[in-house]
């Protein structure tokens, strides 16, 4: 009976066409997020067949596959791509943690949300995503067709349908810069931020035409091929989210206008993806095996199709090659009325003229979209001669005002809430201003000035108060000479460290960061433990009360992919203080230097399985009349201040001296998703002298070890570690939630 039906269709079609030489066959795929894979496996049977495809008409993630295709790419090339895509970083924006510099990098990881705060009114981002990675990705797929503004000079002539957010209207894209075009079609209400293009703000064209089959009919298509991947209404069981129901009420008029559209379809292809959503881009292989299935169902009359064409498609034959290197001669930069441009180049990281890797050009772009500066960077590389020109396009984002939170607990700050208010543009155009305060047990607050030179010395303002109270080994106090002790084996210290800096940093060989200041430091130490004898003012239970005066150089390198769970990745930490002056609380003081340095190196040698290798050490030179800048190890914690260093299987200022060496091994399995089963040993020599004999590089007098638990969460890791040191014969439960400030 099929077959019989078959060939009915055939003959028809075949009578109707005729007089035809060569009918134009147009192609409509629709929208529907991740469903849209479902269109790699289509045109899979669609190049079996043998069809030769004349227009394609596309929206959303239709528009996205339509333009590969337009482009050349074949369906194997598709399939290809998408493999090698992850689409969790597509989608999110989420940048390399490379592309941001030191600066960026400690301000990004420590707060749990982010919200516009200009003129100290609270609004929320337009979306979750910019939709910067997915217009790199289309930039750099489409390379090779660049130079074509007309989207009907494409190799397939190409349209895409998008929806102006102002008025309402339905736009059809057919000039114009491909990747932007697509990059508005794609815009998924809520998912996407708009995309400006000729000043008309747009969004997904799925809101108004999801199907674009008269447009193709108007332009000559003759033969029409539709693929269909849109939802069907939900029931009622199934709408338990906002944007499940924002869905729903965008399908309504979607499904009712398709009872048309299928009217003018041909060959109507409707993939089962009914176990799918916009967002399973994690269950790809099988939506594109759902497309293919699909297809193949229609084979028959593809093949009719294909029967009437006397040309074939040759374009899909040739494959397409990847592009790797650029010369770029000149940058042309618009749009940058507040940023300067020797700003936007050292961003960049770009002297030209030059060659450069298609890697380290993505490399640059991410590294202006992590200042957070611009809502979008379009850019166009446009032939000339035997380079390019990089035209440059940024949209400025007007939201200068910025309120962050976090919240945080752990063993030695105990609970805390992080408040922070952020303005750019405060003074100069590229500078920003932070200041964090955090309200709970210990009450502590970070200032922070950052004027962004680029390529030329950054200058920076740094103010900051740091306190805890804590019951420590007796240790810490037990080489001041002052002491009056009577049998105490703990005390309870009261730290606060009021820190000031002036500094500047430039970057070194373009991957370090070279900087070096000058410091104001006071600490007020004391205890109620104890009485140390009391100074000429009469005080009392008081280690220090001295102001510090020094100049600090540093060079850092930190190329980890995560701060807290790092995969690969180097770690380079040098940092040298010459204290040349103080107010001499105890009238003791004589100049002095403190030098400390980490190198970390973290490898995956098995999937989900990584292994990190640590080692730090420090050491003092000049006076050591008092102890309070030695070095103490131990206890848990990630951003320690001074010369506090952790270390497993000892609390927190379990260890003391004037110089150590640690070794730290640590082997990380991620056995679900960012959840990590974690195994640690650290190692360390301590004491006065250290370095003076050999005694650094003998076997370790400490050691410590610790298994944990860890999840990665929104409001940063959530930890729990229990540690041992078979020294000490006791055990420490450390805990800490959330990111760490």
């Amino acid at each position: 009976m099929k077959k019989i039906l078959f060939l009915l269709i055939f003959f028809f079609t075949l009578g109707s066409y005729a007089q035809e030489e060569d009918p134009k066959v147009g192609l409509v795929l629709s929208g529907g997020g991740a469903k849209g894979l479902a269109h790699i496996g289509v045109l899979k049977v669609i190049e079996e067949a043998g069809i030769r495809i004349d227009y394609i008409g596309g929206t959303s993630m239709g528009a996205v596959i339509g333009a590969l295709y337009a482009s050349g790419y074949s369906a194997s090339e598709l399939d290809s791509i998408f493999h090698a895509t992850n689409f969790n970083i597509l989608i999110q924006d989420e940048l390399p943690r490379s592309a941001k510099t030191f600066y960026e990098k400690k301000d990004a990881e420590k707060y749990a949300i982010t919200l516009p705060f200009d003129n100290f009114d609270v609004s929320f981002p337009p979306a979750l995503s910019k939709g910067q990675n997915v217009y790199n990705l289309m930039s750099k797929l489409t390379l090779h067709v660049q130079d074509r503004k007309r989207f009907e000079d494409l190799p397939i002539p190409f349209l895409a349908m998008a929806t102006d957010v102002e008025t309402g209207e339905e736009v059809i894209l057919d000039s114009g810069f491909l990747p932007q075009a697509v990059s508005a079609s794609a815009a998924i209400p809520t998912l996407f931020s708009p995309v400006l293009v000729e000043g008309r703000l747009l969004t997904d064209g799925g809101v108004l035409n999801n199907y674009p089959v008269e447009e193709l009919r108007s332009r000559g298509a003759e033969i029409i091929i539709g693929v269909d991947v849109q939802d069907t209404l939900m029931e009622r069981k199934d709408l338990n989210s906002a944007f499940e129901i924002l869905t729903q009420l965008s399908n309504f008029n979607t499904i009712k206008s398709m009872r048309e559209k299928i009217k003018l379809t041909d060959v109507y292809i409707g993939p089962d993806i009914t176990p799918f959503n916009v967002m399973s881009f994690d269950k790809g292989n099988e939506i594109i095996q759902a497309g293919e299935i699909a297809a193949k169902k229609k084979l028959s009359e593809l093949q009719a199709v294909a029967a009437l064409q006397k040309q074939k498609d040759t374009l899909h034959q040739k494959r397409i090659a990847p592009v790797d290197s650029l010369y770029i001669s000149d940058v042309r930069i618009e749009g940058n009325t507040s940023y300067p441009r020797e700003y936007v180049l050292g961003k960049l990281k770009l002297r030209y003229p030059t060659a450069v890797s298609y890697k380290d050009l993505r490399w640059g772009i991410n590294n202006l979209s992590a200042t957070r500066n611009f809502n979008r960077i379009n850019y166009q590389l446009i032939p000339l001669d035997k380079g390019y020109v990089m035209v440059l396009q940024l949209e400025e984002n007007s939201n200068k005002m910025l309120l962050r939170l976090g919240v945080h607990y752990d063993n030695l700050y105990k609970s805390g809430g992080l408040v922070n208010l952020t303005r750019k543009s405060l003074l100069q155009s590229n500078d920003v201003a932070s200041l964090d305060v955090v309200l709970g047990d210990n009450f502590r607050y970070n200032f922070h000035y950052y004027l962004d030179k680029g390529y030329y010395w950054s200058l920076g303002l740094r103010t900051r108060y740091n306190s805890f109270s804590k019951d420590v080994s007796f240790d810490f106090a037990s080489e001041n000479a002052v002491l009056e002790v009577d049998q105490i084996n703990n005390l309870s210290i009261d730290y606060q460290d009021y820190t000031h800096q002036f500094y500047v940093e430039t970057l070194f060989k373009q991957i370090f960061s070279l900087g070096m200041g000058l410091e104001h430091k006071y600490l007020d130490i004391s205890s109620e433990t104890i009485r140390p004898m009391a100074d000429d003012a009469g005080n009392v239970g008081v280690f220090d009360q001295s102001s510090y005066y020094s100049t600090f150089g540093y060079l850092k390198l930190d190329s980890f992919d995560n701060k807290y769970y790092p995969s690969k990745g180097l770690y380079f930490d040098g940092d040298f203080h010459w204290y040349i002056h103080s107010t001499d609380f105890q009238e003791n003081f004589s100049p002095f230097s403190v030098a400390k340095g980490t190198v970390g190196y973290v490898f995956s040698p098995l999937p989900n399985f990584v292994t990190r290798l640590s080692t730090e050490g420090g050491f003092r030179i000049g006076s050591t009349r008092n102890n309070i800048f030695d070095f103490f190890l131990g206890g848990y914690g990630n951003d320690f201040i001074n010369t506090f260093v952790p270390f497993y299987g000892y609390d927190f200022i379990g260890l003391s001296g004037d110089s150590f060496t640690k070794l730290t091994v640590e082997f990380d399995y991620e056995f679900l998703t960012r959840n990590h089963v974690i195994l640690t040993g650290n190692f360390a020599n301590i004491e006065n002298g250290l370095f003076t004999g050999g005694d650094w590089f003998t076997i370790p007098d400490y050691s410590g070890y610790a298994i944990g638990y860890g999840r990665d969460t929104f409001l940063g890791p959530v930890e729990v570690k229990y540690s041992v040191s078979p020294e000490v014969k006791r055990s420490y439960w450390f805990f800490s939630v959330g990111f760490w400030f």
